[in-house]
């Protein structure tokens, strides 16, 4: 049996080997394709040290970052090479491929960059932070009430832009001797002004029903998914009224830690291809692209697990179910707008018809979004949060003067930036 055990891990070591080896040649030839970077032309560097799995937290980004980039220059530094393979294929803006710190010091030492934004928390954003002389700013890839919003790394940066109040009260909480006023800067949602795109089925009189849950977590805090426990059974209840279309949009990670979790998902995305095929008028979709915005703003109805998704419904407007994990263990602020939410219990999955026309019909439902939105978002009109983004990019740049002309002695000599 061990004797089996150890062929099988064998052809598995092998070929995941034959397959990085075939990556590494493919990301050699992408970056020999590039065109050299024009020196001292890019201000703002997007940092990003993840692999491809992580991609759907700076695709976000894509939009807001192209409008800002009219304006000021954006570069895209990719550490990961199954990463870098999909950025220098999708990416709207430039991309590096800065695989070793010695890269990266070239690149840098190259540019003009005076902003350097992050999109999450890996460990690697420590080998960036070494470069003085310009501002590290967390922006975060979604606003929520996990736990991993009220981590102590916010102090690490030296500015945040956070969504509004509620990410504010929530960082008051647990972060001590910060200044607030300063480094915590709100500016709401700059995503929701690009909330687009081109529809894969043809709008009729089904109410159409977002489906979106998070994957299953890498621990029993943080278990937040929803597959497994109401997935299978929702779905399966809304394909079978014949009123529904059914957007299923599940976490890319859904599956990597629990392989029952992965069944499950498989299990949804079959049942959507089989209804499809028995009735094609149906257009159920099963959705894994790489656009996000579009599902969120065409569907009537949202439900969400606890994750970055529930926020950017909730600054639609529109009615949106969060599903209550099953795990006892599973750490929830109750604090902020999960403790005035529509929870979608397991025991409810069998009823998901009736919680659906309920949250659609329900007129307290609107005024009580619309006033949480305001909390977590600020001014929510068309365009409003670009104009926060763009000012506090603008009010980063102007500091960044006013700290150039007060170290231009170091700056011109290059004392800050000495790798000894």
């Amino acid at each position: 049996m061990n004797m089996i055990g150890d062929t099988r891990k064998a052809l598995q070591l092998g070929k995941k080997l034959v397959d990085n080896r075939r990556a590494h040649m493919l990301l050699r030839q992408k970056v020999r394709s590039q065109p050299p970077l024009q020196p001292e032309r890019f201000k703002i560097a997007v940092y990003f040290a993840d692999e491809a799995v992580n991609m759907y937290q700076i695709r976000q980004w894509y939009q807001p970052l192209i409008e800002l980039a009219k304006t000021w220059p954006v570069l895209i530094l990719s550490r990961g090479s199954t990463a870098a393979i999909q950025l220098f294929d999708e990416s709207p803006l430039p991309v590096t491929y800065v695989r070793t710190v010695a890269d990266l010091e070239k690149t840098v030492a190259r540019q003009d960059i005076r902003i350097v934004f992050y999109v999450n928390q890996n460990a690697k954003n420590f080998q960036m932070f070494r470069y003085g002389q310009r501002w590290h700013v967390f922006i975060n890839h979604g606003e929520s009430d996990k736990m991993y919003m009220t981590t102590n790394q916010f102090k690490a940066y030296d500015y945040s832009l956070i969504a509004g109040d509620a990410a504010r009260s929530r960082l008051e909480r647990v972060l001590w001797d910060y200044d607030f006023d300063k480094r915590a800067i709100p500016i709401g949602r700059p995503q929701a002004d690009h909330f687009s795109g081109d529809l894969p089925y043809t709008p009729d009189d089904r109410i159409v029903v977002l489906y979106a849950p998070t994957w299953e977590g890498d621990r029993a805090a943080a278990a937040y998914g929803s597959i497994a426990s109401h997935g299978v059974g929702l779905v399966r209840a809304l394909l079978a009224t014949g009123r529904h279309r059914v957007i299923y949009r599940p976490h890319p990670r859904s599956g990597v830690v629990n392989n029952l979790y992965g069944q499950a998902n498989r299990e949804i995305i079959g049942m959507l291809a089989a209804a499809n095929k028995s009735d094609p008028s149906a257009q159920h979709v099963y959705d894994d692209g790489s656009e996000i915005g579009w599902q969120i703003a065409a569907a009537d109805v949202a439900i969400t697990d606890i994750s970055a998704m529930i926020y950017d419904r909730l600054a639609t407007g529109k009615p949106l179910l969060v599903t209550r994990p099953v795990s006892k263990r599973a750490k929830i602020d109750d604090g902020g707008y999960l403790s005035a939410c529509e929870w979608l219990e397991m025991d409810d999955v069998a009823e998901i018809t009736e919680q659906i026309d309920r949250v659609l019909h329900d007129p307290e439902t609107v005024e009580r979004i619309a006033s949480w939105a305001q909390y977590y978002f600020g001014d929510t009109r068309p365009g409003r949060a670009t104009e926060r983004f763009h000012a506090a990019v603008k009010h980063l740049m102007a500091e960044w003067d006013v700290h150039a002309r007060l170290h231009e002695p170091e700056m011109s000599q290059g004392l800050a930036e000495s790798p000894h």
